[in-house]
């Protein structure tokens, strides 16, 4: 075809930039000896376009009358050397690091490799992967925001939804079945009507950037779902877009944020920054890998033709690089500036502080979030491990962070199934954890708080299964971990005594309640709300079907966990006290008569050094002190837990903090009592085996 003659261009902006008239593209690579820009028509058919111009290493051109909708490759053509870590081959087309949308999908076979399949990979392929490749499409980035902007909800405001875009709505009856799956899905009536009711402030939504479904996955008729396995960090998932992949994900997803913000929602994205989906060094050549693969890779100092893994999936991103750092920056500003995200949740961000070998919380990655005036404003939460060594790093990042507390979910798993673990552990894990976030300056609402997540059990699974079954997974229930830490009443998987039963409806609401009574950031797994279950299945990441699906039904099934979760959440919302913004001091403030909080035996008797050493207690009683805090007397609470199979009966503590406790929660029922008891102080309470009641003041 005739086309105009490019023209120089602009180093920067990386990747492809529409100005109205004509594209902009931009690519780095050090490796590169010759960049050719690959301009593909919807019939596959190639136009190549070489960029002369290279300025500190990114090749660059404008080409006129090339607009959204255009897509778009790279071909690099340099040194294929795996022992000195150069991997560039010029027969493989390559996705653009900066794309902001990709159609396709890569067709698994031998011209994906950039070595010959049966050589090794130290033999160069001459296969053309053209046409097994995604290509990069150019998007028109307009979009009328209108008033939106970020909702900058305060942190000890928030609750947290984790859900995944895809299964969230798969099986929604209400949601159009065209809509069903997608990112306009989630923002549709009856999920935003869901959310509403339930009170979240926040959805945590699983990865949405460019993703791969994995040879080995496909191989076995599975898929990638969760998503952990990214290529473009740009770029929303195209098949999550009821709209089409050529620049429709990008409107589609700028409308769903929209419609959550205007419901109050904000929207928190997974993000996957530590690894890409190439591999190790015997994976496909996609992006990264081709383009200059000793800059983007952690390689093995003493031979590079091989990765360094801190992630478990054969690769980790290199974050010495100052263009892998400017790719990640980059990224997440576009996401925040032109996306209107809230915030991110940084998987296994461990790997992401690490400078040589060592976690350092004072890396170059953290050194810069800290200092940018887009970034630092909006939530930041850490997975805080890795997998390498030394990389569980819980209580270690820095104080902009959040981080999932995976002590506070062990510590409450612990408790509820009668676990020998300490009262000093729970006491923390209850308040903040201020054991491990206090001496850095940070506040309760450093700790996210979790029961469970989408790595491993439901909330259901985890009362009513033994084992893990993974069976589906394909290999041979080996995956996965042996997460189970709660009771399940001594019977494996469902079953139909009403006893049993019974209980294991108490043990969801035993965790749901603690969840939402403790100080810290509340996350709640999309389903638990109403009882969902993956029949056991702790690993669902490739089970792209109705075992990860969440199924609307038991919304009606389970009506009675619904509404009492709906009444926990709207409970942390009437009480500040279980919201505040600074540690308890355990000591009178402000010439109060009681301390902020108190600990107490069921006999009504504050907990002195020699209980506080006894270990596990399994019954105990906390009383919220709302005065101290600068609420009204009607702001304190009483939790009185026990954890033994039998009742006990708690004695309240005395006139000096507070009488006229009204119950509010019973976890031993669903329903909130009708009209509520009332209790005095010093008056006896019988607080059922296995249960929680929540208390609050009223004179």
């Amino acid at each position: 075809m005739s086309r105009s003659a490019p023209r120089p261009g602009e180093a920067y902006p990386l990747g492809a930039t529409w100005d109205g008239s004509g594209t902009n593209f931009s690519v780095f690579s050090e490796a590169a000896d010759r960049v050719e820009l690959c301009l593909l028509n919807a019939d596959g058919a190639e136009e190549r376009v070489e960029l002369r111009e290279r300025d500190g290493f990114c090749w660059h051109a404008w080409l006129p009358e090339v607009g959204p909708g255009q897509r778009y490759g790279y071909r690099i053509h340099g040194p294929y050397h795996p022992e000195g870590g150069l991997r560039c081959n010029p027969a493989k087309l390559l996705l653009d690091p900066y794309a902001k949308a990709v159609a396709g999908d890569v067709r698994w076979g031998p011209e994906v490799y950039g070595y010959d399949l049966g050589s090794g990979d130290g033999s160069l392929s001459s296969l053309d992967s053209r046409d097994s490749m995604p290509v990069s499409v150019i998007v028109d980035p307009s979009f009328d925001w209108g008033e939106d902007h970020q909702l900058r909800i305060p942190w000890h405001e928030t609750v947290v939804y984790e859900a995944h875009v895809r299964g969230l709505t798969r099986l929604h009856p209400e949601v159009p079945p065209e809509l069903r799956g997608t990112y306009a899905g989630v923002a549709s009536p009856p999920v935003l009507e869901h959310l509403r009711r339930l009170g979240v402030t926040a959805v945590e939504l699983m990865p949405v950037h460019q993703f791969i479904h994995d040879h080995a996955l496909v191989q076995r008729g599975l898929r990638n779902y969760w998503g952990y396995n990214s290529i473009c960090y740009l770029a929303p998932h195209g098949h999550y877009a009821a709209s089409g992949q050529l620049g429709g994900q990008v409107r589609e997803f700028k409308e769903m944020v929209s419609k959550l913000h205007r419901a109050g929602i904000e929207v928190i994205l997974d993000v996957v920054y530590n690894h890409t989906a190439e591999g190790n060094h015997l994976g496909p050549t996609l992006s990264f890998r081709g383009i200059d693969n000793a800059a983007y890779y952690r390689l093995v100092p003493d031979d590079p033709r091989l990765y360094l893994d801190y992630t478990g999936t054969g690769n980790t991103l290199n974050m010495r690089h100052p263009h892998v750092l400017q790719l990640i920056m980059d990224s997440l500003r576009y996401w925040i500036q032109e996306m209107h995200v809230d915030g991110f949740r940084f998987d296994l961000a461990a790997t992401l502080a690490r400078e040589l070998h060592d976690v350092d919380r004072l890396s170059a990655f953290f050194d810069i979030i800290q200092q940018d005036p887009v970034i630092n404003r909006v939530k930041l939460i850490a997975e805080p491990w890795d997998v390498g060594e030394g990389g569980y790093q819980v209580g270690n990042f820095p104080p902009l962070w959040s981080e999932w507390n995976g002590k506070y979910r062990d510590t409450v798993r612990d408790y509820w199934r009668g676990a020998e673990s300490g009262v000093a552990e729970f006491a923390n894990r209850l308040t903040g954890s201020s054991d491990l976030y206090a001496s850095t300056g940070r506040r309760p609402f450093a700790s996210v708080n979790f029961v469970t997540c989408h790595d491993g059990f439901t909330l259901r699974d985890l009362v009513t299964y033994e084992q893990k079954h993974n069976e589906a997974n394909g290999e041979e229930n080996r995956d996965g971990t042996d997460d189970n830490r709660s009771w399940n009443c001594g019977v494996e998987g469902p079953s139909s005594d009403t006893r049993v039963e019974g209980m294991r409806a108490r043990q969801q609401r035993n965790f749901l309640a603690t969840l939402l009574v403790s100080q810290g950031v509340p996350m709640l797994l999309a389903g638990d709300e109403f009882g969902r279950t993956q029949h056991g299945n702790n690993n669902a990441f490739c089970q792209d079907n109705e075992t990860s699906w969440v199924d609307w039904e038991l919304a009606q099934v389970n009506s009675d966990l619904l509404a009492f979760t709906c009444r926990l959440v709207e409970l942390r919302r009437r009480h500040p006290v279980l919201r505040r913004r600074r540690w308890f001091e355990g000591v009178p403030l402000h010439g109060a008569g009681v301390a902020d909080i108190g600990w107490f035996t069921p006999s009504g008797e504050e907990m002195g050094d020699e209980e506080w050493g006894q270990g596990f207690v399994k019954s105990v009683a906390v009383f919220l002190n709302g005065e101290t805090a600068g609420h009204d007397p009607g702001s304190s609470l009483g939790l009185l837990f026990n954890a033994h199979i039998q009742p006990v009966t708690f004695r309240l503590p005395s006139l000096a903090w507070g009488d006229g406790w009204g119950l509010e929660v019973s976890t031993a029922e669903p329903h909130q009592p009708v009209p509520a008891p009332r209790y005095h102080a010093g008056e006896e309470i019988v607080v059922p085996e296995r249960a929680l009641l929540v208390l609050s003041r009223h004179g």
